[in-house]
């Protein structure tokens, strides 16, 4: 299994080596390591560093953050030249929904994933997408506009019509623990290829229900290959196999 997009930076810095060989013993082979800002990008890249073998690093700007100062985008665009060869991907990047002020951050935002999907063209990077409701059309036809190969809309929530256009631009939709106990997640497993599914954690996000209290970790991927399985009926072993496949495609692993 690859968690296909948690918050690895955010965990405990001298705990992590010991959670992380409990997650390989349990047959998580690696993550993809998103990032929120410029310092989170710098750690990510210093675990990537710890960790070789086991972590993608990503860097990029969450757009539900704060804004990114242009001495910030500058360096960012250094880090991104210098580090090419240790960076997998850049994410976790999007438009603002969530934040009260969406409304005046969206404009800003729009015009920086235009200039971090152009990065993305020009060093033939992935994208690890923060794309929820009525944004995912518009982070979709930006994908279009500057030819977005591989594309990771992680965690999605958007109308039917555009998860159509995402699956028909082969870009690929995740999951996270949400489907072991949410109905609103469980029908896109019926529009969803399992070509084009990945499965995430998002930690260190908290869930509920029978996760309540519990610290998000990737172990929590075998909960969700095991809804995916009594949902689309198929063996865990060709679901795990698969998915892997699908992540390893994406990132181009």
């Amino acid at each position: 299994m690859i968690d296909a997009h948690i918050h690895l930076d955010q965990y405990d810095y001298l705990t992590l080596p010991e959670k992380i060989d409990q997650w390989q013993q349990a047959g998580v082979k690696q993550v993809i390591a998103v990032s929120t800002d410029l310092h989170s990008s710098y750690k990510t890249l210093e675990l990537q560093l710890r960790f070789p073998y086991f972590v993608n690093a990503c860097i990029g700007f969450h757009p539900e953050f704060s804004y990114p100062t242009n001495h910030d985008l500058i360096e960012f665009k250094q880090l991104l030249k210098e580090e090419r060869s240790r960076i997998t991907a850049i994410g976790e990047i999007g438009l603002p929904h969530y934040e009260p002020q969406q409304v005046d951050k969206l404009p800003f935002f729009t015009e920086l994933l235009d200039e971090l999907l152009l990065y993305a063209y020009q060093y033939e990077l992935p994208v690890s997408l923060h794309a929820v409701h009525d944004k995912a059309a518009i982070v979709l036809s930006l994908l279009k506009k500057h030819k977005i190969k591989q594309a990771h809309f992680h965690w999605f929530k958007g109308p039917q019509d555009v998860l159509t256009n995402i699956l028909n631009a082969q870009y690929y939709i995740s999951v996270t623990p949400e489907l072991c106990y949410r109905k609103r997640d469980q029908p896109l497993l019926q529009n969803v290829p399992l070509t084009q599914l990945l499965i995430e954690t998002d930690g260190p996000w908290q869930y509920n229900d029978s996760f309540q209290n519990q610290e998000t970790t990737p172990l929590m991927l075998k909960n969700v290959v095991h809804s995916i399985e009594q949902q689309v009926h198929d063996t865990k072993l060709n679901i795990a196999e698969q998915i892997e496949f699908n992540t390893k495609q994406c990132y181009l692993l």
